[in-house]
């Protein structure tokens, strides 16, 4: 018998026994939800360790992905119960995250095309987008695979240390700076700027990337992120956006 464990904004989260169901109302179109069900598959191929994708159904309401039930602690969890391992942890954190921008999927949709979507859809001004759209169309273009939402709590570890990385609505391919300026920004939106900034240098370490290269496409995900209209994100988001000089 499948039991609730989550309900999110639209999407209600149940376990049944070893599978794991995502059910999504009508605001879901059967295009976004079967396109969701298709980046799981085709970030199973890559060979990384995510939960396998089972199946999807439509439902009274909307429509549903199987996956499977990964059993553990997040690393979110984990982190906040070991403070005294924290940098041992986070360099696992930036280690898992590097591990995925190694492998590639040509067919994922890319992170220019989204982004590009998204500044468009946003409510700044016609001059403004103009500048991030020329910053973005700037970017180098790669194609690696990028998690889109990279975060303690993306990471399941099982009772015997085996990680898992779940939650890949949002993955793309293309350059790895954007990945890490979207888990930056995670950090800084929950208010741990410590944690950001050393997330960040870590990162730029292990990776070889100059921090400016991140740096340059934090406008642009901020951009992103402003297309939710969380009213308490609006000054930060403001912030990051409007600070760089597009010249």
């Amino acid at each position: 018998m499948a039991t609730i464990i989550e309900t999110q904004e639209h999407k209600k989260i149940y376990r049944d026994g070893d599978k794991l169901i995502k059910e999504f109302d009508e605001t879901f179109t059967k295009a976004q939800v079967l396109n969701e069900a298709l980046n799981n598959a085709r970030v199973e191929e890559t060979g990384l360790n995510i939960p396998k994708l089972l199946d999807v159904k439509k439902t009274e309401t909307g429509w549903a992905i199987t996956r499977e039930y990964i059993e553990g602690e997040t690393f979110a969890d984990i982190m906040a119960k070991n403070p005294e391992k924290f940098d041992e942890l986070l360099e696992k954190f930036v280690d898992i995250q590097l591990e995925i921008h190694s492998k590639k999927s040509k067919h994922l949709n890319k992170i220019k095309d989204k982004m590009h979507d998204k500044i468009s859809a946003s409510g700044y001004d016609a001059t403004l987008r103009f500048d991030l759209h020329n910053r973005l169309e700037g970017m180098k273009k790669h194609t690696k695979v990028l998690h889109g939402d990279f975060c303690p709590e993306n990471i399941i570890v099982t009772p015997d240390g085996e990680y898992y990385i779940i939650d890949w609505a949002h993955v793309t391919q293309g350059n790895a700076s954007a990945d890490a300026a979207r888990t930056f920004l995670i950090f800084n939106l929950r208010g741990q700027k410590d944690v950001a900034d050393k997330y960040l240098n870590l990162f730029c370490k292990k990776a070889d990337i100059p921090k400016q290269l991140v740096q340059q496409w934090m406008p642009i995900v901020a951009c992103s992120e402003s297309v939710k209209n969380i009213e308490s994100e609006k000054a930060l988001l403001d912030s990051w956006v409007n600070v760089f000089d597009f010249q």
